[in-house]
Formats: structure tokens, C-alpha cells, sequence
């Protein structure tokens, strides 16, 4: 994590985002602009809490872990979406780990600041209010539907979710091998059986594998078998 020392940039994310009415004076002068790499932790599921983060700029991967010590896939994110709001509702430690997929821009304000002014103003909370609401619909649909979805789409909405962030065009991910134990608890599968489905999108030149990595070759194709992405939000609504 870096803090970007640019007002100017910051004032634009407030602007684009239609976020001046949120944070207002007293708020704003207490928010900061962090950017995250790739690949990069903003937050550890057990960690304690502390900031709130506004997604401005990048993607997101949210995952859990089960009672078990597996990981599993919860959602990707884009702008504009809240990190730590719940932790901030509840006085919790975070509950999911949040990973940058691409380059990722986020507003940062601790909770003391929320606390001493933004606790009783309205427009602040109804905003929480919306985006906690929203987060647990999709969650719920989230847990009740994903694995009831064949691998082959939780695959393929997988490697299209970590391959591409529509609000950067220059972004190209790469889904290492190395990882394709997490890759199947990601998805509630088996190694075994996530090698088998591997090869079937490679025979079906959706996919290529070399070089220790899995490359999307026909994004198309491969959003067609996808049909909606389960793990967008757009896609679980």
C-alpha cells in the first residue's frame, strides 16, 4: 500500500463518483488516496479494523475461509464499493481478505474520523446503509446459487474475473498453475477435478496452458459457457 499525495487526483475521485455530498467537509479533509499492486492484500480476514475504503480505481477479489481452512470465492468488486463498512457497523475484526486484482485506487478515512463526525450525519450513514444492504443480497444469492453451478462456469467466470477489469483496457491477467489447489478451493472443487475441466476448455480453445499459466484465448467463447459471471456483481443481481 502507497498513499498517492495528489489532492487534485483525489478531488476527481470525489467528483467522478458523486461522493462530495458523503464526506462532507469535515470527512473530506480526513480522507486519503491509496493505491494497492496487483496481487497485493488490502485486508486479512482476523486482521483488526480500522479504515474504511471507497474502491475508486481497480478490482477486487473477496474470499473467505471455511471452518475447515479452505478458501472460497465470495465476489470480485468494481467502483464503487465499500471495504471495512460492516467491521466499522459492528466494532469486528475484517471478515474477509480483500486481494487487488489489477492496480487498484482506493479513499481511505480511519474510524476515529467517522466516529467524531460522520456518526450522525445522515447522508453518510444512508450511503453505508445502501451499499450494506446491497452487499449482503448479493452475498446470500451468492452462497445459496455459486455451487450449485457446474465447475465449468465457476471456471470460467473465475478466469474471467481475474483476467480482465473492464474499467482498464490495458489490464491482462494470468491465472498461475502453481495455484490450482487454492484456484479449486476458490471455487468448491476438487484439484482433481478442476484438471479435468482445464483440459476440456483447452481442447475446446478456450483456454491455453504454458508457461505456467492458464490464458484466456477466446474471451468470447468463454463468456458465452459463463453465461452470466457469478462473480461479478452485475451478475447476481
Amino acid at each position: 500500500m502507497k498513499e498517492i499525495q495528489d489532492s487534485k487526483q483525489l478531488q476527481a475521485y470525489i467528483a467522478a463518483h458523486s461522493l462530495a455530498a458523503i464526506f462532507n467537509e469535515q470527512l473530506s479533509g480526513h480522507l486519503h488516496l491509496y493505491s494497492f499492486a496487483q496481487g497485493e492484500h488490502i485486508c486479512s480476514k482476523g486482521d483488526p479494523s480500522g479504515y474504511l475504503y471507497v474502491l475508486v480505481k481497480g478490482k477486487l477479489k473477496i474470499f473467505t475461509t471455511t471452518p475447515e481452512g479452505k478458501m472460497l470465492i465470495i465476489s470480485f468488486k468494481t467502483p464503487l464499493e465499500l471495504i471495512g463498512d460492516v467491521e466499522y457497523i459492528q466494532g469486528t475484526e475484517m471478515i474477509n481478505t480483500v486481494e487487488a486484482v489489477s492496480p487498484v485506487h482506493m479513499l481511505g478515512i480511519e474510524y476515529r474520523w467517522l466516529n467524531k463526525y460522520g456518526r450522525d450525519y445522515p447522508p453518510l450513514l444512508h450511503f453505508m446503509l445502501e451499499m450494506i444492504t446491497h452487499k449482503f443480497y448479493r452475498k446470500s444469492n451468492f452462497l445459496s446459487l455459486n455451487l450449485m453451478h457446474p465447475v465449468e462456469v465457476r471456471l470460467a467466470s473465475y478466469l474471467l474475473s481475474i483476467s480482465y477489469d473492464e474499467s482498464d483496457p490495458n489490464f491482462t491477467g494470468q491465472l498461475s498453475t502453481i495455484n490450482l489447489t487454492d484456484t479449486a478451493n476458490f471455487i468448491g472443487t476438487s484439484y482433481r477435478h478442476l484438471n479435468r475441466v482445464i483440459h476440456k476448455l483447452t481442447q475446446d480453445g478456450l483456454i491455453e496452458r504454458g508457461n505456467g499459466h492458464l490464458l484466456v484465448k477466446d474471451k468470447a467463447g468463454l463468456a458465452a459457457l459463463a453465461s452470466r459471471n457469478i462473480y461479478e456483481p452485475n451478475g447476481m443481481e
